[in-house]
């Protein structure tokens, strides 16, 4: 067998595709990158990954363990993006996950993959999935994104962007606490996180006063 040179460990840019933007003012700072994986951790991940979703538009991939209980529940969607966008994968190895979530990105024919993992993966496996994205870039008609949704605080090593989100909910309204924990060209920072009639809001949280 004749092994070639993979054609994007240059990383060339895709087309100068825009970041997606979660939020419907654009806001740079809450952007991710296309054809690159990025990482959601916290309570309220999956919400992350809901709210991404609603933000693209065609088809999603959802991958999780088949005898992980914790399950995406499609009429719970109805509120944030059409659940017939969604195609779910489950498979029964964790392992798998990663294979579903590499070969979905590579077709480059899936705008958003999302992988709902037991725990972060090693380093060697977020290579593969930043390569298969940049290869589906090239090679399909839209450059997909790719997210890890993991326990706790993350950790995957390698990803464009990690993202933490828990949620702030009161008596009188919804709301979620959203943190940049890792970018490669930007500090920590944290928002408040509201829905609108547009969708999701952004705002800095509230600065409170020591007494």
């Amino acid at each position: 067998m004749t092994l070639h040179a993979h054609p994007l460990l240059s990383r060339r840019p895709h087309r100068d595709t825009p970041g997606l933007a979660l939020t419907p003012d654009n806001a740079p700072d809450i952007t991710l990158a296309p054809a690159r994986l990025h990482e959601a951790c916290g309570a309220a991940r999956r919400s992350f990954a809901a709210w991404l979703a609603a933000r693209t538009e065609g088809p999603v991939f959802w991958i999780s363990l088949k005898w992980e209980p914790a399950q995406l529940n499609p009429e719970g969607l109805a509120d944030i993006a059409q659940p017939g966008r969604f195609t779910f994968i489950a498979p029964e190895r964790p392992i798998d996950i990663l294979w579903c979530m590499e070969e979905s990105l590579r077709t480059g024919l899936v705008p958003l993959v999302v992988a709902d993992l037991p725990k972060p993966p090693g380093l060697t496996p977020i290579r593969r999935l930043h390569l298969a994205a940049e290869t589906g870039a090239q090679e399909g008609p839209v450059a997909p994104l790719g997210l890890i949704l993991t326990p706790g605080d993350g950790g995957a090593p390698g990803v464009e962007s990690r993202w933490r989100m828990q949620p702030a909910h009161t008596a009188e309204a919804r709301a979620w606490t959203l943190t940049r924990l890792r970018a490669r060209t930007a500090p920590v920072k944290h928002w408040q996180i509201t829905p609108g009639k547009r969708g999701f809001q952004a705002t800095p949280p509230a600065l409170t006063r020591d007494h």
